[in-house]
């Protein structure tokens, strides 16, 4: 484990240390925003390896953290790009996203992020962005899982605003059919072949029974081909338990805290936790025929992946130009 880690962090410091000088432009409501890879080369050059240090710390704690991190940078950028806005805290004259209900009670890792913002505070104030942090901690997640790393373009900036009801209706929720699906997903300039790339980030972690109680509480046809009645057995023994409403079950049950292919390898037995997972391989025929190029080649997964999450984390739109804030918490 430690040659794997130290060989992440030789990875981390030639991808800064060569990064390349490619850029990204994004022009929303007249405000221009340029992202590009090493930004901070020079300006902060410990920011991207003091986000893997503290990640790293945060999975060693505790291996959800990773799929945390990760559901972080999603949330965010489905709601008006990726401008850490999920991270605003409610007050009294401020409504923030995150009683929003695919975000309460269900996102984590705040307090990760929080420990990340201080200690690039202390190293270089009001450089790196909440929203960058959410960028490059969802990279070091999946790589300090065992999945592939990649570039990650720098240069957000953070929002002076939230939207709870943009949280509500833009979030793919668990229950989505395919359609609903490649609807939310174009509606942020995804596409069908980004969305069932970016649904394998479900390949880590855990989610509660009431957001799968439709798998296991709905009509479902003991002949069907796509049924596995064992797993939804196991499933409904699971949930039945008198602490149901706070019982976790893996996204992933056989490598749960490792990012590879095996969420599509379930899929295709049955084994889709969410009604969202278990519809891209029985609702669809080109979102199945995706999942069995992932199953028979996991390189194609990763490249795809990688490509997706760059796309997503290029979803910039700060109408009102944003900041870089002190505390990802607040507004300046």
């Amino acid at each position: 484990m430690a040659i794997y880690l130290a060989v992440c962090m030789i990875w981390l410091k030639i991808y800064i240390a060569f990064a390349s000088v490619l850029k990204n432009e994004s022009c929303i409501d007249g405000v221009t925003i340029v992202l590009s890879f090493g930004l901070y080369q020079n300006s902060c050059p410990e920011a991207e390896p003091i986000i893997f240090s503290w990640v790293e710390k945060a999975v060693s704690d505790d291996p959800r953290m990773a799929a945390s991190l990760l559901r972080l940078h999603f949330h965010d950028c489905f709601v008006n790009g990726c401008d850490a806005s999920v991270l605003l805290d409610d007050t009294a004259n401020f409504v923030g996203e995150k009683t929003a209900a695919p975000n309460l009670n269900s996102l984590r890792g705040f307090e990760v992020i929080d420990a990340i913002k201080a200690d690039l505070e202390y190293a270089c104030p009001q450089i790196v962005s909440c929203a960058d942090i959410l960028a490059v901690a969802a990279r070091d997640s999946v790589v300090l899982s065992g999945g592939p790393g990649w570039e990650v373009q720098l240069g957000r900036k953070d929002s002076l605003s939230a939207s709870k009801t943009a949280a509500n209706n833009n979030i793919p929720g668990p229950n989505s059919d395919v359609p609903t699906l490649v609807s939310k997903f174009q509606n942020v300039g995804l596409s069908l072949e980004d969305m069932v790339a970016l649904s394998g980030a479900h390949t880590m972690g855990k989610a509660r029974c009431s957001t799968f109680s439709s798998r296991i509480n709905g009509n479902n046809d003991p002949n069907s081909p796509d049924i596995n009645l064992e797993f939804l057995q196991s499933l409904q023994q699971l949930c039945s338990q008198s602490n149901s409403n706070t019982t976790l079950a893996d996204l992933d049950h056989m490598t749960p805290s490792m990012f590879d292919n095996q969420y599509y390898i379930n899929i295709l037995s049955g084994e889709g936790l969410l009604a969202s997972d278990q519809g891209l391989a029985t609702g669809n025929d080109r979102t199945r025929e995706i999942i069995q190029t992932y199953v028979d080649d996991p390189s194609a997964f990763y490249e795809d992946f990688k490509n997706s999450m760059l796309k997503m984390g290029s979803l910039v739109s700060v109408s009102s130009g944003g900041e870089i804030h002190r505390n990802c918490r607040v507004v300046n």
